[in-house]
């Protein structure tokens, strides 16, 4: 059953006191051995550069509905799966929308447009450029590579058998269970060409 979000939905930047709800939402809905405290706890340093935090939570009366971790820039490095020559920008401008989630009940609602806007703004602010992510193409429909192409993702390279390694070593894929078989869409998203929406939510978030 779908949960209503209500008028106290805010979001706010992701710190300590939400890190046992962020785990238990990511286990969830990605997979068992998906997040634990501590990957959590790294994956929050990295959303923080010039005194600002790029990672945020929504929350609804109370309860943790959502959350974006955002790599800052400067705080991650391209690795194996990121093609960096095929970029039209300055990698070393580039932040890295590491995961996005939403609890079941409260998809469609716009929640994940609005977390996005906040950690575009926030990553704006810390000298981001663009955004790189990697779109999980297994998802339902492959909804969340056409959710990110709605906000102007534009799709570098396809990634088979991206989360196998961290599948081996104990993610039960909610799709493939253990190895993971699933790919991953290399997809950067340009901050100087948001489409015109997403760019207004951008704005009213400062």
């Amino acid at each position: 059953m779908s949960q209503t979000v209500t008028p106290e939905l805010h979001y706010t930047p992701l710190q300590p006191e939400h890190f046992a709800q962020v785990v238990a939402l990511g286990n969830a809905v990605h997979g068992e051995g998906y997040l634990t405290l501590p990957i959590l706890e790294d994956w929050a340093q990295r959303g923080h550069a010039k005194g600002i935090n790029a990672s945020y939570v929504a929350l609804n009366q109370g309860r943790l509905v959502g959350f974006r971790i955002t790599f800052a820039v400067g705080q991650w490095q391209p690795d194996d799966w990121c093609t960096p020559s095929q970029w039209p920008v300055n990698p070393a401008q580039v932040c890295y929308f590491k995961c996005n989630t939403v609890a079941p009940d409260c998809q469609g609602q716009g929640i994940g447009s609005a977390m996005l806007s906040h950690s575009i703004s926030a990553a704006q602010q810390q000298g981001a450029v663009a955004g790189l992510a990697h779109i999980w193409k297994q998802s339902p429909g492959n909804s969340a590579m056409r959710y990110f192409q709605r906000c102007g993702g534009v799709l570098i390279a396809s990634h088979p058998g991206k989360w196998r390694q961290a599948s081996l070593e104990g993610y039960d894929c909610v799709v493939c269970g253990i190895p993971c078989s699933c790919e991953a869409a290399e997809m950067l998203l340009d901050f100087a060409q948001l489409p015109a929406a997403l760019a207004d939510k951008v704005a009213s978030t400062r």
